[in-house]
């Protein structure tokens, strides 16, 4: 990443799964939703599907947040580990391995299958995006926070003019 001298690059998060159809990107897509410029988002799968999942752009168009125009995307160029301030792997089924260069552990989030509970369909998707979207928001809430903390110049970025957009209770755009 390459920044003006007392510019700080805004952090980058990397969300991966198997097939970067579904978990991975409904992820992103809240995160772009949620961070507008704020964070630059990206997701991958380790053996991704030719395509998203329908049932999984649809639960998070209705937060308003959109993954219609994304192509899952295989985690291959060890460029992705390597720049990624926070890299997050959504369930346990996805392997992904340290790469020289990383500046950060991978995390994983465990999310809860409610099909476990016989639930299916897009009832099942929404209560899945829900508790990632839950997640997102702390994740947002402690990288900008970090990025705030960190002086440009002398300044915070606080100070910088650049300001959240304004954020309904559930913490989406409005």
């Amino acid at each position: 990443m390459s920044q003006a001298a007392g510019e700080q690059s805004k952090p980058t998060v990397l969300f991966v799964c198997v097939h970067n159809a579904g978990k991975s990107q409904m992820a992103a897509a809240i995160m772009r939703q949620l961070a507008g410029e704020l964070v630059d988002v990206r997701s991958a799968g380790t053996d991704p599907d030719a395509q998203v999942h329908d049932l999984s752009a649809i639960a998070v168009a209705e937060l308003g947040a959109d993954m219609s125009d994304q192509v899952p995307t295989r985690l291959v160029e060890p460029g992705m580990l390597t720049t990624a301030d926070r890299i997050i792997v959504l369930g346990n089924e996805a392997r992904v391995d340290a790469v020289e260069g990383m500046r950060v552990p991978i995390e994983t989030w465990l999310i809860h299958d409610p099909a476990d509970e016989g639930i299916d369909g897009l009832e099942r998707v929404r209560l899945m995006r829900d508790d990632m979207a839950e997640r997102v928001r702390g994740l947002l809430q402690a990288m900008t926070a970090a990025r705030e903390a960190t002086p440009l110049g002398g300044r915070t970025a606080n100070d910088s003019g650049h300001h959240q957009a304004a954020l309904d209770p559930k913490g989406f755009k409005r």
